[in-house]
């Protein structure tokens, strides 16, 4: 097995990156790398790669995508001004599961929360992801707040 490691997306990612978010029943319906929607991604992936609040990454495993989430480095005045790491669309490749790899990449994101001087890491995640609820729970992530969108 090479060695695997994880760093900031680069735009020739993106494809690998669509491809896990669209991996599972959830995405399918929400992802599409057809024309125009490519070029959406590319815009999308400037702004997030432009702003220093923001972070893509990826986990490679021999020159391979196997695992991407996106860090929002968030200001507050709640908590004293606290900081906080808003951490979303955390995927593995399918064939990868199992293999305690999103764990690693969610103790990297932590860390990573820690060095830019959050004092929370939170994250959302679907309702009906029951397998994604136990493993964030077994991570140490609490169930402390209900969320709601509203599509604009």
């Amino acid at each position: 097995m090479s060695a695997i490691s994880i760093r900031r997306a680069q735009e020739a990612d993106l494809p690998a990156i669509v491809a896990l978010l669209a991996d599972d029943e959830l995405g399918r319906a929400r992802e599409d790398l057809s024309m125009p929607l490519a070029l959406a991604y590319r815009d999308a992936f400037a702004r997030i790669d432009g702003d220093p609040n923001q972070l893509l990454a990826v986990m490679i495993d021999g020159g391979k995508v196997i695992g991407t989430l996106q860090i929002s480095f968030l200001a507050g005045l709640s908590l004293r001004g606290a900081r906080r790491g808003q951490i979303e669309a955390v995927r593995i490749a399918a064939d990868r599961r199992g293999e305690r790899l999103g764990q690693r990449l969610l103790e990297w994101a932590i860390e990573t929360c820690r060095e830019r001087g959050c004092r929370v890491a939170q994250l959302t995640t679907n309702k009906s992801r029951l397998d994604a609820h136990r493993f964030y729970e077994r991570l140490g992530f609490k169930a402390s707040h209900l969320g709601y969108k509203l599509d604009l």
